[in-house]
C-alpha cells in the first residue's frame, strides 16, 4: 500500500517534528522567560497531564462514532489554534491556560492515529514500525535543527516555529482515511473485562512507571546539559542521537517482534532505561558516556513503544482499540509523565539536579519488576506469548 503508506507516514514525521521543536525546547524557552525549575515542572505537567483525560474522552467519540479520522482533524486544527495563544503573552497563568487548552487536543490527536494505522495494516502489525520512523525521522531533523538555530536567534522564536510544524501536521490529516476495522468475534463484551486481566493491568503499570522516569529527560535534560557545559547546537545533536538509535530499532522490530515476542522485548527495554538514567547524574561530564547515554534511547523509547503498542493492539481488539490506545496513552504519557515532570522540578530545587535521574532510574527499575511479572501473568494464563496469539 505505497500511497497509504506515505499518507500515514507524513502524518508521523510532522507530529515528532513539532514534538522535537516543543519537547527539548520547552524549558529552555520558559528559563530564559524568567520561570523557575519548579514553575516549569509544573507547566511541563500540564501538557502531560492532559493526556490522562483527552485521549480518553476522543477514543471514546472516535469508537462510537466510527469517524476516528474526522476526529483527528479536528483535534490537530484545536490545536494549532489553540497554541497560537502563546503569539500574545507569556505570563504564568496565561501560558498555563493556553498549554492546557492546547495539548488537550494535541494529545488527542496521535492514540487515534495509531489505531487507524494499526487498522490500514490489518494482519501485518509488525510492519508498524516501517511507518512509524518517520516519525522519529522528523523529530531529528527537528531537533537537531533548532539546536545551531538557537544559538544564534533568540529561543522566544519557538512558539512561531512549533506552530508552523502543527499547520503542516493538521494538513496531513486531510489526505487520510478510516482502515477496516477487523472483527474480533471472541473480542470482550466490555473494557472492563480487559482491564480485569492481571497482564493488562502488570503492561500498564509497567508502562505508567517507564513513562515517569522519562519526566525528568523531557524536561530538564537540555537544561541539565547547559548547566554542565554543553552548548545548544551539542544538546540539539545529543537529542537527535538518541532518536536516530530509535530509527534503527523501528527498522528491525518487524523481525524481532515475532522472533522473541513483545514482553520479553519490553523487559529489556526497562532494564536498559534504568541503567541510562543511572548513568546520566554519574558521567554527565564525559561526552562518550553521554552519547552511549543517548543511544540507549534506542531502547528506552524504540524498543518500549513497539513492544507496549503491539501488546496493547492484541489486548484491546474490535471497537475497543480507540479507548485502549488512549489509555495507553493517558496511563503512561500522560498520568505518568505529568507526575515525572512535576516531582522532577521539586526535587532539582530541593535535592539538586542529579538526584533527578537518580528517581528516574528508581522509577524505571520498578517498571522493569512490572513488566517481568506481567509477563508472567500472562504466560500463567495463556501458556504461551503474545506474539503467538496475534498469528491466530
Amino acid at each position: 500500500m505505497p500511497a497509504a503508506y506515505w499518507k500515514l507516514s507524513s502524518f508521523y514525521f510532522f507530529y515528532f517534528a513539532s514534538i522535537g521543536a516543543f519537547m527539548p525546547y520547552w524549558g529552555l524557552y520558559l528559563n530564559e522567560q524568567g520561570f523557575s525549575a519548579g514553575q516549569i515542572g509544573e507547566l511541563m505537567a500540564i501538557v502531560l497531564a492532559t493526556k490522562i483525560i483527552a485521549p480518553n474522552v476522543w477514543g471514546w467519540v472516535a469508537d462510537h462514532t466510527g469517524r476516528r479520522t474526522l476526529v483527528i482533524r479536528i483535534a490537530a486544527a484545536l490545536a494549532m489554534l489553540c497554541f497560537s495563544g502563546l503569539l500574545f503573552y507569556s505570563g504564568y497563568w496565561w501560558i498555563a491556560v493556553v498549554m492546557a487548552l492546547f495539548s488537550f487536543f494535541w494529545n488527542a490527536a496521535l492514540p487515534q492515529f495509531e489505531a487507524t494505522t494499526m487498522n490500514h495494516l490489518g494482519k501485518s502489525t509488525h510492519a508498524y514500525s516501517r511507518i512509524r520512523l518517520w516519525g522519529s525521522i522528523g523529530f531529528v531533523l527537528s531537533v537537531g535543527s533548532l539546536g545551531a538555530v538557537f544559538e544564534r536567534v533568540d529561543v522566544a522564536v519557538l512558539p512561531w516555529i512549533v506552530l508552523a510544524l502543527l499547520g503542516f501536521m493538521w494538513l496531513s490529516t486531510l489526505q487520510v482515511r478510516d482502515g477496516q476495522v477487523p472483527v474480533h468475534e471472541s473480542a470482550p463484551v466490555s473494557i472492563w473485562s480487559t482491564l480485569s486481566s492481571p497482564a493488562v493491568i502488570l503492561l500498564l503499570v509497567a508502562c505508567f512507571l517507564m513513562q515517569a522516569s522519562h519526566g525528568p529527560y523531557y524536561a530538564f535534560f537540555t537544561l541539565y546539559l547547559e548547566l554542565h557545559g554543553y552548548t545548544r547546537t551539542m544538546a540539539g545533536y545529543l537529542w537527535a542521537l538518541g532518536v536516530l538509535a530509535e530509527v534503527g530499532v523501528f527498522l528491525m522490530m518487524h523481525r524481532w517482534l515475532p522472533r522473541f515476542g513483545a514482553w520479553p522485548l519490553l523487559a529489556v527495554a526497562m532494564f536498559v532505561t534504568m541503567v541510562r538514567w543511572a548513568l546520566l547524574p554519574l558521567f554527565v561530564d564525559s561526552l562518550p558516556i553521554i552519547i552511549l547515554v543517548q543511544l540507549m534511547h534506542a531502547a528506552s523509547y524504540g524498543l518500549y513503544h513497539a513492544a507496549a503498542i503491539s501488546l496493547v493492539h492484541q489486548f484491546f481488539v474490535g471497537r475497543q482499540q480507540g479507548r485502549g490506545q488512549a489509555l495507553y496513552s493517558s496511563l503512561s504519557f500522560g498520568m505518568g509523565g505529568a507526575i515525572g515532570a512535576l516531582i522532577s522540578g521539586y526535587v532539582w530545587d530541593g535535592l539538586g539536579p542529579a538526584w533527578v535521574y537518580v528517581m528516574a532510574s528508581v522509577m524505571a527499575g520498578l517498571g522493569w519488576l512490572a513488566a517481568m511479572a506481567g509477563s508472567r501473568a500472562w504466560k500463567a494464563a495463556w501458556g504461551r506469548a503474545p506474539s503467538s496469539r496475534s498469528n491466530h
